[in-house]
């Protein structure tokens, strides 16, 4: 399917393929690293925000290259099919390994963004001969976590940004903290909705759930990066998880909202560089563009009942 804003050559395309874990199948992604000169680096495992498919991680795939990057939609969300059963953070982490496993990566570093900061947190416990360092951005420990501002979660708690992207525009600045003019095109250039059905189980994935009782025995190196002016996550509980755990830095970015990792970039994955102790290497800031996996991924748009969504916003 031809996309008109694709440019003839992309930097940096995924491999899209499906994986099925027992009854689950999940569209998985792998982005391959490039080898700089310095030999190809250690693997990447990216867990996604809640409700955000795959490609919203194209931008960073982009800039942070030198590795490859693998991810996955959640039950519901982007291209893979509805749950068919409610699953927790340690199913997850499962996933994560199988997927892991049958395409050759034995050792991986680890990166949760916001409701993926559970599930990392979970794999890196869960998983710990896998795990070699680990990376959380904008995230908590679960339940025990510090609310954030009651506008922007009760915002967060329903898909409608997903689906209504004037919503999402009027709405940016109070649900993330992030000046709109710099995010929204960012986010929403390759923002497929999930299915009600997928964001309510992803949701409540996290119900009661906290990393409070094994997070002292996660021993990954850990690097925590936070917002100071993130609405949904607020900066306390980057102290929390960076009293926490065992070996952890905290870095925190002033002025930046809760999609740092999109909003700030170039400075993020300088941080992230910066953790893992690589040479610098001069990179171009790309542009993010519509992919052609979008048009094919967009299966959950007619199943939106419009009173349900007018209920929960």
């Amino acid at each position: 399917m031809a996309v008109d804003n694709l440019p003839d050559f992309h930097p940096n395309l995924p491999r899209i393929f499906f994986s099925r874990v027992g009854n689950q199948t999940l569209r998985t992604a792998i982005w391959s690293g490039k080898d700089k000169g310095f030999g190809k680096r250690t693997p990447l495992l990216f867990f996604n925000g809640i409700g955000a498919n795959l490609e919203i991680a194209q931008a960073f795939a982009d800039t942070f290259t030198g590795r490859d990057i693998i991810t996955f939609d959640m039950p519901g969300v982007g291209g893979s099919p509805d749950p068919t059963v409610p699953y927790r953070p340690w199913w997850v982490a499962k996933a994560a390994k199988q997927i892991l496993l049958e395409n050759g990566y034995k050792k991986v570093d680890v990166l949760g963004v916001s409701w993926g900061g559970g599930p990392a947190q979970q794999f890196a416990w869960q998983c710990k001969d896998m795990t070699k360092r680990l990376i959380l951005c904008a995230t908590t420990t679960g339940v025990t976590m510090v609310p954030g501002n009651p506008k922007a979660l009760s915002k967060m708690m329903s898909p409608k940004r997903y689906i209504d992207r004037d919503f999402l525009a009027k709405n940016f600045e109070t649900l993330y903290g992030d000046a709109a003019e710099a995010g929204v095109r960012d986010f929403s250039i390759n923002m497929v909705p999930p299915s009600v059905k997928g964001y309510l189980y992803q949701l409540m994935a996290m119900v009661g759930y906290s990393t409070l009782p094994f997070i002292r025995r996660i021993r990954a190196k850990t690097l925590v990066i936070m917002g100071d002016n993130d609405h949904i996550v607020p900066v306390t509980n980057g102290y929390i998880l960076n009293f926490a755990l065992k070996r952890s830095k905290l870095k925190i970015i002033e002025g930046a909202g809760h999609l740092f990792l999109l909003t700030r970039r170039d400075e993020t994955i300088g941080i992230i560089r910066d953790f893992f102790g690589e040479p610098e290497v001069a990179e171009p800031h790309v542009e993010p563009v519509l992919l052609p996996s979008v048009a094919a991924a967009f299966n959950h748009k007619d199943e939106f009942d419009p009173a349900f969504v007018k209920a929960i916003v």
